[in-house]
């Protein structure tokens, strides 16, 4: 059995072409990664796990999780040598004894449902997580710290800004109890800054927008999850609202990309936008996956659209990204959701 998925074979070898270069230092170190089991996480491991295959770097993964042999049981071929997976929460769980020299924080509290219902919850996870997380970076004096951050942090989108940049000085609003997850990843953020100023922690911040491919849930709170979902079943597709709000999505392979390429290139306390900036509206989108399958699916629509109503965005401006580290959407949106169709299809 290989130690990668292989219905992601042509995902992970084009992740090899565009960072192949990064690796060269990395043989025989060790990284850490927490939210190693949710959907960034296996994207990390299916991405370490091939290309310890290919490129015999001999890189060591150090995962925590809250369910280690539940996670092994769905996902048996992890289990290898080269990752070990350990208990805990993230708050508060045992330091590793092993050097380590990179660490992903990937794990956050992002369901809508507890964001809504646990909002307490959801703001604790992610800032004391962070904090603990920035502790083992200074304990360690790793060389590297990934911080999986949200656009989220800047708040609503101003209607006449089309792509949010990384100097927008916007928030959400902590008055409202479901600010909690960006008022959360702020937090975070500053905790990244305080302890690079104080402590030399190497961070890199990454604000991800959203996102599409194998491995996101379903039956959460993304859009166009639900609408693949919806599509998988023979279902009409679903639209929850009026459809008019604008997003923009990367490739799950892209995203990888992006973020191994930031722990490794980024600068020391900046901040990233990770995303697409090719716009479209949710009706736009349900219709577009609706027609990737055959016969098209229908669309539903929930609500109609009121007139003069302002404009709702989702969209990130990553110009920094694509000048600083040269960084681009190399897979379009219709080959990412062709992409993770078939994924869906091959998996059940």
């Amino acid at each position: 059995m290989p130690f990668y998925n292989k219905l992601l074979e042509d995902d992970l070898r084009h992740i090899l072409g565009h960072t192949e270069s990064l690796w060269k230092d990395c043989k025989g170190k060790t990284v850490f990664i927490t939210g190693g089991t949710g959907f960034f996480g296996k994207w990390f491991l299916e991405t370490i796990s091939f290309l310890n295959c290919e490129m015999n770097l001999g890189l060591k993964t150090i995962v925590l999780s809250r369910a280690p042999d539940k996670f092994l049981s769905d996902y048996p071929y992890f289990t290898q040598p080269m990752i070990c997976l350990i208990k805990g929460d993230v708050r508060n769980f045992s330091f590793p004894k092993e050097d380590i020299q990179y660490i992903i924080h990937a794990a956050t509290a992002a369901s809508d449902k507890l964001n809504t219902d646990q909002s307490l919850e959801v703001f604790d996870t992610i800032v004391d997580g962070t904090h603990h997380v920035l502790n083992l970076a200074k304990e360690k004096k790793v060389e590297s710290f990934l911080f999986t951050s949200s656009g989220a942090v800047y708040g609503k989108q101003p209607p006449d800004m089309t792509h949010i940049p990384e100097s927008y000085t916007g928030a959400p609003d902590c008055i409202y109890a479901r600010s909690a997850y960006g008022e959360g990843k702020r937090a975070g953020e500053m905790l990244c800054s305080l302890f690079y100023h104080q402590y030399q922690v190497p961070v890199k911040i990454a604000r991800c927008f959203a996102l599409v491919g194998p491995y996101l849930p379903l039956d959460a709170h993304f859009a166009i999850g639900n609408f693949i979902r919806d599509g998988s079943r023979g279902c009409p597709i679903q639209v929850k609202g009026d459809g008019t709000s604008y997003r923009s999505y990367l490739y799950a392979a892209d995203l990888v990309v992006w973020l191994w390429t930031i722990l490794f290139k980024g600068n020391s306390g900046y901040a990233y936008n990770v995303g697409s900036d090719q716009t479209l509206t949710i009706s736009d989108l349900a219709y577009i996956v609706a027609n990737n399958y055959n016969p098209p699916m229908v669309v539903h629509i929930s609500k109609s659209a009121i007139q003069n109503k302002t404009v709702e965005r989702y969209v990130p401006n990553i110009q920094r990204a694509k000048t600083e580290l040269g960084l681009e959407q190399w897979i379009t949106l219709q080959d990412a959701i062709q992409r993770t169709i078939l994924f869906e299809k091959k998996i059940r």
